[in-house]
């Protein structure tokens, strides 16, 4: 027994070793993270009349909102730049009218004073209506220009009472901009309704919801999201696919952001040199109500039409993002100047919707292109699919015969000194 142990100690001591010794090479980043501009970070507030509801540790929810913000600003870090922006905490009256435009920057997004931020939210009261799509609107202007990470924090109490702008629309329309920017939501004691509004809201620009029902969890998730927002990110760069690969951008190794419609193609053009490997990923985001059956196909082609290679994922519903890719390595020339290959990658979606879901703007979609060198030899590539991986499972396939012949050899050792004895 002891002599088993020490042999499957042994055998797996030697795998390890080997397997820690084979190297494998790694791919080029798509992308390099920001950081040349501050990130920058706009909470808006909630200060409708509804926060006045003592539901929260036993206050209301605007001392609850008034209690984190005071953390988080002592919390936040010296690079990111803070501002704050309130809806609905102006006006008390009943014009509709009036009420939706009630949204104002109580505290410009810049270099943080936290005394004079302090300062501006202890002013804040309970007051007027929630014109949640106008604040977004207004908000994301606070954050225009640079290209650090952007960031909005939406709390709120309820949902939108300035229908028919739709604050879900709005969030489309702003990630449909192309400027990086990400909304996350935070739901005070919510609803049904509300829950689903904030997160339709999320979900379109990429950002997170959560439900909040205790003072602390409120201060640890918006404390969260400011350190998040400081955090060196990759800023997609927007770009616009054609109907065809003759009128496509070209596009270099890096991350891209686009919108496609429901059932379009976008075409793009991809420069390839001899002994290189392009490496392309698509991912197309669900960011509204759409049928359970979807798919995505992303396929390399040559100028001429004749593909090269593909990569396509099928969906059910399950998830609101799917993604596909696909390699092509371009084999080594004997010409010393030979001009570089126009590959066409071309994104194709087969997402539909039900009556009465709007389809514009379209589906937001998401492409990394890497061009990195290639493998050195032919057969490197193939491998009948394995790539360097063959040479791990020939080695395995080695310590396994192997190990067989000492076993077996151990085995009639053993059986030869028990006869004796």
């Amino acid at each position: 027994m002891i002599t088993r142990t020490r042999l499957a100690a042994g055998a797996c001591a030697l795998l390890a070793a080997l397997t820690a010794g084979i190297a494998f090479p790694a791919g080029a980043a798509a992308g390099e993270p920001t950081g040349e501009d501050a990130p920058k970070v706009n909470l808006v507030l909630d200060v409708s009349g509804s926060m006045r509801t003592r539901d929260i540790d036993g206050g209301t929810r605007m001392a609850a909102a008034k209690q984190a913000f005071n953390e988080v600003l002592d919390a936040t870090p010296e690079e990111v730049r803070l501002g704050i922006r309130t809806l609905g905490a102006d006006y008390p009256g009943d014009d509709r009218k009036t009420g939706c435009k009630d949204t104002a920057q109580l505290y410009p997004v810049g270099p943080l004073d936290r005394t004079e931020a302090k300062t501006a939210v202890a002013t804040l009261a309970p007051t007027g209506w929630t014109p949640i799509g106008p604040a977004l609107l207004a908000a994301a202007d606070d954050l225009d220009g640079g290209d650090g990470s952007k960031r909005i924090v939406l709390i709120s109490d309820g949902e939108d009472t300035c229908a028919p702008l739709d604050p879900c629309e709005v969030a489309r329309e702003i990630a449909a901009k192309g400027i990086g920017l990400t909304i996350d939501t935070l739901g005070l004691v919510p609803n049904a309704r509300m829950r689903q509004q904030l997160s339709c809201i999320a979900e379109a620009t990429g950002g997170t919801y959560t439900s909040v029902e205790h003072t602390d969890e409120l201060t640890d998730k918006v404390n969260q999201l400011v350190d998040r927002a400081a955090d060196p990110v990759v800023t997609p760069v927007a770009t616009q696919g054609a109907d065809a690969c003759a009128e496509a951008p070209t596009l270099k190794s890096g991350l891209y952001t686009d919108r496609e419609e429901f059932g379009q193609q976008r075409w793009y053009r991809v420069d390839v040199l001899p002994g290189q490997e392009l490496r392309a990923s698509v991912s197309v985001g669900a960011d509204r109500a759409v049928n359970p059956s979807y798919g995505v196909l992303l396929r390399a082609v040559t100028v001429h039409g004749r593909e090269i290679v593909r990569g396509e994922a099928a969906g059910t519903g399950r998830t609101d993002v799917i993604s596909t890719g696909l390699r092509y390595p371009k084999a080594e020339s004997d010409e010393e100047d030979a001009p570089a290959e126009t590959v066409c990658l071309q994104v194709t979606n087969s997402f539909s919707v039900a009556s009465g879901v709007k389809t514009t703007p379209g589906l937001p979609l998401e492409l990394t292109v890497d061009v990195v060198d290639g493998p050195g030899d032919a057969d490197d590539v193939a491998s009948f699919g394995l790539g360097r991986g063959w040479w791990l499972l020939g080695v395995l396939v080695l310590i396994g015969f192997a190990a067989g012949l000492l076993w077996g050899w151990l085995s009639r050792w053993r059986l030869a000194v028990w006869r004796t004895n």
